[in-house]
């Protein structure tokens, strides 16, 4: 009797998906940029009904897919859902998908680097882009700058 075996550790499950990854900062009474943690925060893409994060509590950072089907992703931090959908801040991540093939296993996957970010202003002052390039390692690519609050 015979056995098959593999040679290969590839992971094709969605764990092995890259995102980007961005931390939460604001600008302090002093002047300095110190880390911010946002009392609750879900994000949903707009134009869907897909919730990537479902009031989510103490919230400092965020890891968030990419699309594979545009060359933009509109993402929406709702900052309290429960109450009120409308307080919210809209981010327009432009990007390039690359796909490429990983292995006979998996098949092919994407390579994904934003090219330009836009968002509203609502709560949101500015994001940064630190790193291009989406991640399975948890390298951060965003600085979220909060208002400070009053």
């Amino acid at each position: 009797a015979g056995s098959l075996t593999s040679c290969s550790d590839d992971d094709c499950s969605i764990a092995g998906r890259a995102m980007i990854n961005g931390s939460f900062y604001t600008t302090a009474a002093s002047g300095y940029t110190e880390r911010d943690t946002l009392p609750t925060l879900t994000v949903t893409a707009l134009g869907t009904d897909s919730i990537i994060i479902n009031r989510e509590t103490n919230v400092q950072a965020v890891s968030l897919p990419l699309s594979y089907v545009s060359d933009m992703t509109v993402l929406v931090f709702h900052y309290d859902y429960a109450t009120d959908p409308a307080i919210a801040d809209t981010i327009y991540i432009s990007q390039k998908n690359t796909l490429f093939f990983e292995s006979i296993e998996c098949g092919y996957s994407m390579e994904q680097e934003i090219t330009d970010i836009t968002h509203t202003e609502h709560q949101l002052s500015s994001i940064t882009i630190n790193n291009k390039n989406a991640n399975i390692n948890g390298t951060e690519n965003l600085t979220f700058l909060f208002k400070a609050s009053n």
